[in-house]
Order: structure tokens, then C-alpha cells, then sequence
């Protein structure tokens, strides 16, 4: 399994009935795929700058398309842009993966069609894994889960607990999910502020 799977699990597993914001976890698992290629050595940072390196065998077809999607050309890319790119709608794309591996199932309403079910995780290796990674205190997932509001940030320094390049990856992540909440209040006031222009005095 890979740490972008772990965390949609995680997610779905620890807080079903409070959904996690769709752009908030996008971003994350964008996060998680950088750490997940950072391990398996196909990039390397300069500064904030992703630099890839030799495509591996990841064999993990999710994986490889964001391996294959990194920019191959200096000045290259920074992990805060990636995060933006990358995590466009990446959210629907690994949920969509969970149901095809049949890890994912759509709970039936008898009033709505079966697409209109709420989804729940079934009993699978991926989600038992998922739990045993999560409840072992995996730094990565753990601040990545608390990061999009589910569960707490390890106690530890994280620079203790990873390296500076995940470090990296991670307060990137952290900066990129504060701009998008600020976005979010932003366009709040302003749909208010028109809302009150034609409701008048």
C-alpha cells in the first residue's frame, strides 16, 4: 500500500460521519505521493525545488503517473505548486481507485440511486494496514491525517522523526491547506457581503 491509499482509508475509517473537505485532502494526498516518491528515491529537493531522478519500478499505477508528471526541466518545479497541480481533483481519483480494487463499497438507499449511497470502506487488507500504520504512530500519515482534521500531530519534533526533505513536503502541505481555508473565508464574507446587497436595508 502507499501512503496516499493509507490516508483516503484513514480518513474514511476515523471520521465517516465528518467528511474531510475534498481540496483539503487532495492537496494532502498530493503530499503524500511527493513523500511516498521521495522514499522510493525518484526525486530529491533542492531547497523547495523538486528534482526528479531516474524513473523506478513503483508498481503502483498511481504512483507512476505522478512519477511521470513531475517537470524534467530546471528551474523545476516547487513542491507548493505540485501541490496545487497535482492535487487537482486527486481526491475523486484515489476514491474512484479504492472502489475499482473493490476496498471501497457504496451503501445501497432504497429512496435514492445506489451512486447517491454513502460510501463505506470494506473489510480489507488495505484498510487493516491502513490501521496498523496509523496505530503504530507513522509520522508521515499521522501529521498528514491531523493536517486535514483527523486525529493529532505527533508529540514528537517532527525534524526528529523524518528527514528535512519530508519536513519539507509536510509544512508545504500544512501552507498550501492555510491559503486554501483563507481562500474559502474569503469568498464566504464576499458571498455575505452580496447577499446582504440584495436583501437591502
Amino acid at each position: 500500500m502507499t501512503t496516499p491509499r493509507d490516508l483516503l482509508i484513514t480518513t474514511l475509517d476515523v471520521a465517516p460521519d465528518r467528511p474531510v473537505e475534498q481540496g483539503d485532502l487532495s492537496l494532502a494526498l498530493a503530499g503524500a505521493e511527493l513523500c511516498d516518491l521521495l522514499t522510493a528515491e525518484a526525486l530529491t529537493l533542492d531547497g523547495d525545488r523538486i528534482v526528479p531522478g531516474l524513473p523506478p519500478a513503483l508498481d503502483d499505477r498511481l504512483l507512476d503517473a505522478a512519477s511521470s508528471s513531475l517537470d524534467r526541466e530546471a528551474p523545476y518545479e516547487s513542491v507548493e505548486d505540485w501541490l496545487w497541480r497535482r492535487g487537482r481533483g486527486l481526491y475523486a481519483t484515489y476514491l474512484a481507485d479504492l472502489e475499482a480494487r473493490g476496498e471501497l463499497t457504496r451503501r445501497r438507499n432504497r429512496w435514492l440511486p445506489v451512486t447517491a449511497g454513502r460510501t463505506a470502506l470494506s473489510d480489507s487488507p488495505a484498510r487493516h494496514h491502513a490501521a496498523e500504520r496509523r496505530s503504530s504512530g507513522d509520522p508521515v500519515l499521522t501529521v498528514l491525517a491531523a493536517a486535514v482534521g483527523v486525529g493529532q500531530e505527533p508529540a514528537e519534533d517532527l525534524a526528529d522523526l523524518v528527514d528535512d526533505a519530508v519536513v519539507t513536503v509536510l509544512a508545504a502541505v500544512n501552507n498550501a491547506l492555510m491559503e486554501l481555508e483563507a481562500v474559502r473565508q474569503r469568498r464566504s464574507i464576499e458571498q455575505a457581503a452580496f447577499d446582504n446587497v440584495w436583501r437591502g436595508p
